[in-house]
């Protein structure tokens, strides 16, 4: 129960909430008892036989006890009958169980209203802190994780927690109170007829506490199943364009197929388990509601009972709403194992440690002044390694360039700057300081970064060239648009800047998505910057446009520069060259080509 309990450590204010709540509970599981045990007064003025009625005296001191309670009714509803006749006192008791029931009612709101705050605070935390856990996460947690698990956990398994658990105070909690003020009822009526009613109940609990135990294997099954359906569907709707081309729809098809099967089944083989809990429950209560009813009336019809047949009806009665509760009960520790799993599975991302995170005592990068260099740097993925024995200095001011072969770690060597990713062996030095030094945040804010890919959001022109840019303005993201060459055909989409680009920036030309990468990297103004390719998916003319906006974003800062295309780096103060994870090769544009290398022949390839 330990996940369970975590659970509700999300809410706030529980130290208030939770009393009130049981307060509010066991005053709306008083008064329903109460209204049940009406029902001896109804019964006796029905049955009642003599029209001589003792008054009943009124208890001379209070005391919180059903003894004081019942005392107090018994002395007006016999003063009523004595004094006005049965039909004034059937009114009486009428009016006693209407007010009762108003307040049960009345109770059982209020105690709802609190349960649903608590339930909606969980739900918003627990979601906060997933997913403040997952932006915090190193980028080699995401190679490791299927993002459609990822999403399932963030919504599915949230939305089970709530149904599953959250929802669970009600069964879990005013169940059990209900049962326990009824059988105090119970006991003050009968001792011995309770207890043989507590001696025949185990059986019923025996056979539930099976069922439960069997559901949680299943539902884990079923979780991580709907996890795998979710990933399938967002690689699906990311690679349509490749689907079709290829006719590949009947294969993802059956992947779908295999997986919903699957996920069909394990939902089939828990809700088999699940279902028979509620039939179970209400098969054995009946039984031992009728064990009840054979014995104890065996006992009033010989007389060996202190119960009198009205009571015994009454008693019978309170016994039946036992059932009830007891069967939701069950049915909550049943559902609630989903929720569990669920539980489990969100405080498993939750509880993941990131590797790249700020260290003792690291300080405020608060600008960059000298260089960064790469002090005998190794880099392995798990233990695959990927660069060997780096050494590389980058001056400020200075653009240099990582070219050579796919495959031979320059996006890696890159990653490291930002602290993507930490070296394994060697270390990065920034103003002679190793990076962990410098607070991963601050460090971040004196990088520019434009990808390959142009990484774009569903959302308007000015909002991604403003991103994460608090203090933008529209003078200063018209003015970063103007650098990056944008501004011309921003003015001349439907809304300008405020025209939405649609998902992942679709609605552009590659060419106009990395221009407005380039724009966000203005806006951002940061000392350092790195391209990783940030020309090599472009057409001639959209790559024209595009270098030349870099050539204005590259101007007084230091650069980094990942390229593909030769041409657009032979000014580059330094090019390095790797292979295999090794440089091989460095200098500049004319040195290199006198040295005669790989990047000679890079470059005559390209050049033919």
């Amino acid at each position: 129960m330990k996940t369970f309990f975590r659970v509700f450590t999300y809410a706030k204010n529980l130290g208030v909430r939770v009393p009130m709540y049981a307060f509010f509970v066991l005053l709306g599981v008083v008064f329903s008892a109460v209204n049940i045990t009406l029902l001896i007064p109804l019964l006796e003025i029905l049955f009642l036989k003599s029209s001589n009625l003792e008054v009943a005296p009124l208890p001379e001191e209070f005391s919180p006890t059903i003894d004081y309670f019942t005392g107090v009714f018994d002395h007006y509803f016999t003063t009523i009958i004595a004094e006005s006749g049965k039909l004034d006192a059937l009114l009486f008791v009428c009016l006693t169980v209407l007010i009762s029931v108003f307040l049960t009612n009345l109770f059982r709101y209020i105690s709802a209203i609190l349960i649903a705050k608590i339930r909606l605070d969980i739900l918003k935390y627990m979601r906060i802190d997933i997913y403040d856990k997952i932006t915090a996460m190193h980028l080699g947690y995401f190679t490791d994780q299927r993002k459609g698990d990822l999403m399932s956990r963030v919504t599915n398994d949230i939305q089970e927690v709530d149904i599953s658990i959250l929802n669970s105070p009600k069964s879990l909690f005013r169940e059990p109170v209900t049962i326990i003020v009824y059988f105090v009822i119970l006991f003050y009526m009968s001792f011995d007829l309770t207890i043989f009613t507590l001696i025949v109940l185990p059986v019923a609990g025996g056979a539930m506490a099976e069922i439960v135990r069997r559901l949680k294997k299943r539902a884990m099954q079923s979780q991580e199943s709907l996890g795998r359906i979710l990933n399938i569907l967002d690689e699906t709707l990311g690679g349509m364009r490749i689907i079709k081309a290829f006719t590949a729809e009947p294969y993802v098809r059956n992947k779908v197929d295999e997986e919903t099967d699957y996920y069909r089944h394990v939902n089939m083989s828990y809700s088999y388990k699940k279902e028979l809990g509620s039939p179970v429950s209400e098969f054995l209560g009946i039984s031992i509601f009728l064990v009840i009813l054979y014995y104890g009336g065996s006992l009033v019809l010989n007389e060996t009972s202190a119960l009198q047949p009205e009571e015994f009806l009454a008693y019978l009665a309170i016994f039946s709403q036992i059932i009830s509760p007891a069967k939701a009960f069950t049915q909550g520790l049943s559902g609630i194992q989903k929720g569990i799993v669920s539980a489990d599975r969100i405080f498993s991302v939750v509880d993941a440690e990131p590797n790249i995170k700020d260290v003792p005592g690291a300080v405020e990068l608060e600008q960059f002044n000298d260089s960064i260099r790469f002090a005998n740097v190794s880099f392995a993925y798990n233990k695959e390694k990927v660069l060997s024995d780096i050494e590389l200095e980058l001056k400020k001011g200075q653009t240099v360039a990582l070219v050579g072969p796919s495959g031979g770690g320059k996006s890696t060597l890159a990653d490291l700057v930002p602290r993507f990713y930490d070296p394994t062996e060697g270390e990065i030095l920034l103003d002679g300081k190793p990076l962990p030094a410098y607070t991963v945040r601050s460090l971040r804010e004196k990088l520019g970064i434009v990808t390959q890919e142009s990484i774009l959001f569903n959302d308007t022109v000015y909002n991604n060239i403003a991103f994460g840019m608090e203090n933008a303005t529209e003078e200063s993201v018209e003015r970063a648009a103007k650098i990056a060459n944008a501004h011309s055909f921003i003015t001349e989409l439907s809304e300008g800047y405020q025209t939405n680009i649609g998902e992942r920036g679709m609605k552009l030309s590659g060419g106009q998505r990395q221009r407005l990468s380039i724009a966000r990297a203005v806006m951002k103004n940061p000392p350092i910057l790195i391209l990783d390719e940030a020309t090599s998916a472009l057409d001639s003319e959209s790559e024209r446009l595009v270098q030349e906006a870099l050539s204005n974003l590259m101007k007084n800062r230091t650069s980094l520069v990942i390229a593909h295309r030769l041409s657009t780096i032979q000014h580059a103060d330094k090019i390095i060259v790797i292979q295999g994870g090794r440089i091989i090769e460095q200098g500049t544009h004319e040195a290199l080509l006198a040295a005669g290398g790989l990047y000679k022949k890079l470059s005559a390839m390209q050049n033919t």
